[in-house]
C-alpha cells in the first residue's frame, strides 16, 4: 500500500532534482510544523459512549494562516493527513493566496452515524481544537464527507467557546452563514479553466471526450461544465460502480438519476464496467476525482488518455508520473488543477474579515484571472525547464514559500 505522505515526499525530491533548495529549507518541508491528535467521546443515540480519533496537521504557515479541509473517512489516519496538509501548503502557494497548508480529519464513516450522533462528533472537533485554529492562525473547510452544514455546527461551537465574531474560521459555510457565492462549483470550476489555457497549447480536439472518476461535488461540477462547453462525457464513476456510455453522458439526467437510486450504475443507455476498466479507456481527457493512488506502476502504462487533469488530491503515484511523463501524457497536477476551491475558501474567509459579500460574478472572475495567470507562469516554467507540469508546479510553490520563509 503506498503510503501518502511517502509519495509527498518523493514527489518533493523529484522537483529538487530539476532545480535544488537548500537541504535546511528541504527538511523544514518535509516535516509538518505541528501534529495534533485528539480523542473525541460522542454520547451515541443509544446511550453508550464512542470514541472518535481526530487529526489536524498544520503542515506550514510562512506564507499565511494554516489553510485546509477536514475529512470524515474510515481510511483517514496521520499519514494522509500528512501528506494532504504538505500538498496543501504547496497549492496555496501555487495559487498565490496568502495562505500556509493544514488539513483535518476524523476516523469514521459518517454514513454509520445518525444526524445528532454526526453534529456531537462534528462539534467534538471544534471543541477539541479550538486553541489551535482561528481566523489568524489556522482556517479550517469542508473535505471528504464534510458538508456546509458539518462547517456550520463547527464555526457555531467555536464562536461559542471564544466568542470570535467575524465567523471566519470555518470557510465552506452555507451563504446564510457567512458562505461565499460561487464556493461549491470553485474546485471543478477552476480545474476547468485550467484545463482551457492548456486545451489551447497542447492542441487536443476541439471537442474533447472525457472521463471522469468520481461523481461527487468536484467530479460532477466539472462534467456538467465541460458538457455545457461542447465536449463529450463518456464514462463516469461513483463509489459504487462506473458506466460507459460512448455517444456521451447527459449530465443533468444523471444527476436526477443519481439522485432517485442513490447510484449512477442502470442508467438508462449505459454499460457498466469497472473503476480498473474506467481508468483505461480511451479518451482525449481523464479527470481522476476521487481519491489518492488511482494511477500508479500498475496501470500507468495502460493509460489512454492524451492529458490528465487531476482533481483529486495525490491520485497519481511518483512511479506513475514517470511512466506517463516518458509516454508523453500530460498531467496537470493537483495542486494546480484543484486549487479552485482552496482560493474560493480564501475569497471567503476575506470577505468575513471584512464583512463584505461578493457576487457569484465577482468571485469567478477573480478565480479565473488567478487560475489562468498561475497555469500559464507553470506551464511556461515547465517548458523551460523541460520537466513535467507537476515538478515545475512544485518549483513554483517552493520558490514562494522559501522567500517567504527568510
Amino acid at each position: 500500500m503506498h503510503n501518502p505522505f511517502e509519495n509527498a515526499l518523493s514527489q518533493l525530491n523529484r522537483a529538487n532534482a530539476v532545480k535544488s533548495f537548500s537541504p535546511e529549507f528541504l527538511e523544514r518541508m518535509s516535516k509538518p510544523e505541528r501534529e495534533i491528535r485528539i480523542t473525541i467521546p460522542v454520547q451515541m443515540d443509544n446511550g453508550s459512549m464512542k470514541f472518535f480519533e481526530g487529526y489536524r496537521v498544520e503542515h506550514n504557515s510562512a506564507r499565511g494562516p494554516y489553510k485546509g479541509g477536514i475529512r470524515f473517512h474510515q481510511d483517514t489516519d496521520i499519514f494522509e493527513v500528512k501528506a494532504l496538509a504538505f500538498w496543501m501548503a504547496l497549492k496555496c502557494a501555487v495559487a498565490n493566496i496568502p495562505m500556509g497548508g493544514g488539513k483535518g480529519g476524523v476516523t469514521v464513516d459518517p454514513k454509520t452515524l445518525s444526524k445528532t450522533e454526526l453534529e456531537k462528533l462534528s462539534r467534538g472537533w471544534a471543541r477539541m481544537m479550538a486553541r489551535n485554529i482561528g481566523p489568524e492562525i489556522d482556517v479550517p473547510a469542508p473535505d471528504v464527507n464534510t458538508t456546509p452544514e458539518i462547517m456550520t455546527w463547527m464555526n457555531d461551537e467555536y464562536m461559542k467557546i471564544t466568542g470570535e465574531k467575524t465567523g471566519a474560521t470555518f470557510t465552506g459555510k452555507p451563504l446564510e452563514n457567512g458562505g461565499s457565492e460561487g464556493r461549491g462549483a470553485a474546485t471543478g470550476l477552476g480545474g476547468v479553466y485550467t484545463f482551457n489555457v492548456l486545451h489551447k497549447k497542447l492542441n487536443l480536439p476541439e471537442s474533447c471526450t472525457v472521463v471522469v472518476q468520481g461523481f461527487g461535488n468536484v467530479g460532477g461540477n466539472a462534467a456538467e461544465i465541460l458538457a455545457k462547453q461542447g465536449h463529450k462525457i463518456i464514462a463516469i464513476s461513483d463509489s459504487k460502480g462506473a458506466i460507459l456510455k460512448e455517444d456521451g453522458i447527459d449530465i443533468a439526467a444523471l444527476n436526477e438519476y443519481k439522485k432517485a437510486n442513490r447510484q449512477i450504475e442502470g442508467f438508462p443507455g449505459s454499460k457498466t464496467i469497472t473503476n480498473a476498466e474506467l481508468l483505461v479507456l480511451e479518451c482525449d481527457v481523464l479527470i481522476p476525482a476521487a481519491l489518492e493512488n488511482q494511477i500508479t506502476e500498475a496501470n500507468a502504462k495502460d493509460i489512454k488518455a492524451k492529458f490528465i487533469l487531476e482533481l483529486a488530491n495525490g491520485p497519481t503515484t511518483p512511479e506513475a508520473d514517470d511512466i506517463l511523463y516518458s509516454r508523453g501524457i500530460p498531467v496537470v497536477p493537483d495542486i494546480l488543477a484543484n486549487s479552485g476551491g482552496v482560493t474560493v475558501s480564501t475569497f471567503e474567509w476575506e470577505q468575513n474579515l471584512k464583512g463584505e459579500h461578493w457576487t457569484e460574478e465577482e468571485v469567478n472572475a477573480k478565480l479565473k484571472k488567478i487560475m489562468e495567470e498561475e497555469t500559464n507562469l507553470i506551464y511556461d516554467r515547465s517548458v523551460e525547464l523541460n520537466t513535467d507540469i507537476r515538478r515545475s508546479a512544485f518549483i513554483v510553490a517552493l520558490e514562494r514559500i522559501e522567500k517567504a520563509t527568510k
